[in-house]
């Protein structure tokens, strides 16, 4: 038990911060706070890979997707897709606790063990710059947690799917799919 939850502390709380901004697309040049240390994690360290950005919510009807995230991340992570969690409590205020106690429910609950940062803002104008610019290139802003965002290995294209999409639905997975290939 303890093995599992210091994996995951060490998977959730620290992403390698190794590319360089001269070398990143704008969409992907963004920092933000990794999920258990806080410590600033550049999301440039992603180019060339297809990233599926995603808000989340440990109390929401969706919370279950957090199975389907985590078992896309464990298929698809060697051939080149990261799927980082954005914790919002945006929507119905379904994402009360602390970075701490999320992290301890995704890992507890979910064996999460793909990328989380920090508590943010992802919708209206307060929404991260990363939020912003999603919605701006894939089709809108959020209207409710786990919302999907996937990107291209350009880091320039970006498709959106709603809530109710499941991440290992068939239109999901196909996509994934092809822009593993691309």
């Amino acid at each position: 038990m303890w093995h599992r939850l210091f994996t995951a502390v060490f998977l959730l709380g620290a992403f390698a911060d190794s590319a360089s901004a001269a070398d990143c697309t704008p969409l992907l040049d963004h920092s933000f706070p990794a999920l258990l240390t806080g410590k600033p994690q550049s999301l440039c360290q992603y180019k060339g890979k297809v990233v599926l950005v995603v808000n989340t919510a440990s109390a929401c009807g969706y919370t279950p997707q957090y199975e389907g995230l985590e078992a896309l991340y464990k298929r698809y992570a060697a051939r080149g897709l990261v799927v980082i969690g954005f914790p919002s409590n945006d929507f119905g205020a379904q994402e009360p606790g602390s970075n701490k106690e999320v992290a301890e429910f995704c890992q507890l609950n979910y064996g999460v063990s793909f990328p989380m940062v920090e508590k943010t803002v992802v919708s209206g104008a307060s929404a991260n710059p990363l939020y912003a610019a999603l919605a701006k290139q894939g089709g809108g802003a959020p209207q409710w947690n786990f919302h999907k965002y996937l990107i291209d290995r350009s880091g320039t294209r970006v498709s959106g799917y709603a809530s109710a999409i499941d991440p290992g639905s068939p239109r999901m997975t196909r996509e994934i799919e092809k822009l593993l290939t691309q």
